[in-house]
């Protein structure tokens, strides 16, 4: 029932935050007290922990206070709270996508020059500090079953052109028009098309793949279902997708208003590898355990709550 409920609450909050964030009076959004940090997550799982995380360290090595406005809807809807003062800090960030969709620039496949070029823009043109990454990248990858994978011999997304016009692809409904990485620029990189392609909810893919509903699909690198199907990743060998790197931001006014928060936020920078953050979606995901706890249980066992200043 809490996952029947959990889905509820992303589809309407996706429903409304397509067409606007002032007045929707989402829990946390509107919160006026000086000491209280607002913190923006989107409707993913890591989004969440991610969130609890911040919050579980900030209430720690400070006297504030937080409230998590969850299960935005998109990148854009949890940027634009920030942008509109109505959330201080969002979760996860990815370079990839604040370059193409927040900044309308092309994609760039070099990580180093697009983190700056992100970094710098969000500064001076929406004056918002992006934070180090956390140590992992959750880009788009293509993958099958491992059966799939040993019939037709497939390690990178190449190796699929063979057998391409008759496959069947679930791809997350996002990608298929996006500008630069999307299944346009795909088909030119790679130089084929799949026979049908079928847009549906991310959480979908996985279920549909596993089952051999869908012959491939196109998820998220960090999902914990990847390991709870068992699914062959598919190395991107022509490196097509951007970089996907993951880091909080914060705007410059929370920070020049609380600089406590600048130093804790930075507790988490580079901490958290790509296997770190499968293994936390998975516990949630496939093991049923609530964000919050598992967040709560990431600080502890690596010791962020001792020798702290609340």
């Amino acid at each position: 029932m809490k996952r029947v409920k959990r889905w509820l609450i992303v589809l309407l909050v996706s429903v409304l935050g397509a067409t606007t964030l002032s007045g929707c009076g989402f829990p946390g959004l509107s919160s006026s007290s000086k000491d209280t940090v607002r913190i923006a997550s989107q409707n993913t799982t890591e989004q969440q922990i991610m969130a609890y995380m911040l919050q579980d360290m900030i209430e720690h090595y400070s006297n504030l206070h937080t409230t998590i406005i969850n299960n935005l809807g998109s990148g854009t809807v949890s940027f634009n709270a920030l942008k509109n003062n109505q959330a201080d800090i969002s979760a996860i960030r990815y370079v990839g996508t604040d370059l193409t969709t927040i900044m309308g620039k092309k994609a760039d496949r070099n990580a180093a020059r697009a983190t700056r070029t992100v970094v710098k823009g969000f500064n001076k043109d929406y004056h918002m500090t992006y934070f180090p990454t956390y140590g992992f990248a959750d880009t788009y990858q293509f993958m099958v079953t491992q059966k799939t994978a040993r019939k037709y011999h497939l390690n990178d997304v190449s190796d699929m052109k063979k057998i391409a016009p008759k496959m069947s692809v679930g791809i997350d409904q996002i990608w298929l028009n996006r500008k630069g990485d999307g299944y346009d620029g795909f088909q030119k990189t790679y130089g084929y098309s799949f026979g049908a392609v079928h847009p549906m909810q991310i959480g979908l893919v996985y279920d549909a793949v596993a089952a051999g509903k869908m012959d491939a699909v196109l998820g998220y690198s960090t999902d914990g279902r990847i390991n709870s199907y068992h699914l062959k990743l598919l190395t991107d060998n022509k490196h097509f997708f951007p970089p996907y790197t993951a880091s909080a931001v914060a705007t410059n006014a929370i920070l020049k208003k609380h600089p406590k928060l600048k130093p804790i936020i930075a507790k988490l920078n580079v901490k958290i590898s790509l296997k770190t953050m499968q293994e936390l979606n998975y516990q949630v995901d496939n093991n049923l355990k609530e964000p919050e706890v598992v967040a709560k249980q990431f600080l502890e066992e690596h010791h962020y709550f001792e020798g702290g200043n609340n």
